[in-house]
């Protein structure tokens, strides 16, 4: 519930585009929790909460996720964005929001690619 919370209340009205859970396959295959279609290309989204092990900061897990990120481009066409998770309260909010438009930008480029 609270990854649903944050990208489809946080990055769905800031984008205005529609942000779907990714498949199942899509996670195990390339780490993606999330999508969002532009013109039949996938923007991959995966969520990280900076209180769980995996700090934004462990190079570790970044280079295994370089690997599957590779090949989602390959097959999608988008790039996937990490969009890190802290909770406030009881509320979860984008940590990274140098992220915000770097996925702006992306967006923009797919959009872009098929006129």
């Amino acid at each position: 519930m609270c990854e649903i919370q944050t990208i489809y209340g946080q990055l769905q009205s800031i984008f205005c585009v529609e942000v779907k859970p990714a498949p199942d396959e899509w996670d195990r295959l390339y780490d993606v929790d999330f999508m969002i279609e532009v013109n039949g290309k996938y923007i991959g989204i995966q969520l990280k909460s900076i209180t769980s092990k995996q700090t934004f900061d462990d190079c570790d897990w970044r280079g295994h996720l370089g690997t599957s990120y590779c090949k989602f481009q390959k097959k999608f066409g988008g790039v996937i964005f990490i969009v890190f998770v802290v909770m406030v309260g009881k509320k979860k909010f984008i940590y990274n929001l140098e992220v915000i438009p770097a996925i702006r930008k992306e967006i923009e480029r797919l959009k872009e690619h098929d006129s």
